[in-house]
């Protein structure tokens, strides 16, 4: 699998692209691998440059550096794996009650490549303050859910939108508690605090 060829498909040409995909043989190992990695990585890596040696201010305070970088960057790849698992294993679950193949390797391809925009638009948190603009692009993640429903779930035309938004409603719920997550455990260790920062603002100031 030719990683940037599949990207680019799956942005200009998805319906397409879906039908080549589910003429593939499933395999979770060489999603995760071979594509969710790559991309996701390369988000990571644009995530700490842009938080570690960039930054932006934000209100009363200033999130830049080092630690920073490397929390985003984890916080990025960490949130790609398991979401993707956490977000396929779900919907997999939920199959059946929308008339839906149940098969989780199909559920972990359609997770994983329906986020490629969200991975390429992560790029631009290489400059924190056009970030938002990335997650502005991940929303055209959400069409290639919804017009992937039917080549890798064979889910029928009118169970689709209805399982496209439990879906959706499911993948929200897991990326706001992986956040929570990370937020409780991975910021307090290594040393990243709002609150703090906010009051070394104000005391600057």
């Amino acid at each position: 699998m030719n990683v940037i060829n599949r990207a680019k498909s799956m942005i200009l040409s998805p319906k397409t692209e879906w039908d080549v995909i589910d003429g593939e043989q499933p395999d979770n190992a060489k999603v995760i691998t071979g594509y969710v990695l790559p991309l996701a990585g390369l988000a990571a890596i644009a995530a700490f440059i842009g938080y570690a040696f960039i930054g932006f201010d934000a209100g009363l305070f200033r999130i830049k550096g080092i630690n920073w970088g490397i929390y985003q960057a984890i916080n990025t790849l960490v949130g790609a794996v398991l979401g993707v698992f956490v977000s396929a294993f779900v919907i997999d679950a939920l199959a059946s009650s929308f008339g839906s193949e149940k098969n989780m390797g199909r559920s972990v391809q359609l997770v994983a490549y329906a986020y490629t925009p969200a991975w390429v638009g992560g790029l631009l948190a290489v400059l924190p303050r056009l970030a938002f603009l990335g997650a502005i692009f991940a929303l055209y993640g959400l069409y290639l859910l919804y017009i992937g429903l039917p080549k890798m779930k064979r889910t029928p035309e009118d169970k689709q939108l209805s399982y496209f938004i439990v879906s959706l409603l499911v993948i929200l719920a897991v990326y706001f508690v992986i956040g929570m997550i990370m937020s409780a455990l991975v910021m307090p260790s290594m040393g990243l605090s709002m609150s703090k920062d906010i009051l070394e603002s104000i005391k600057i100031q």
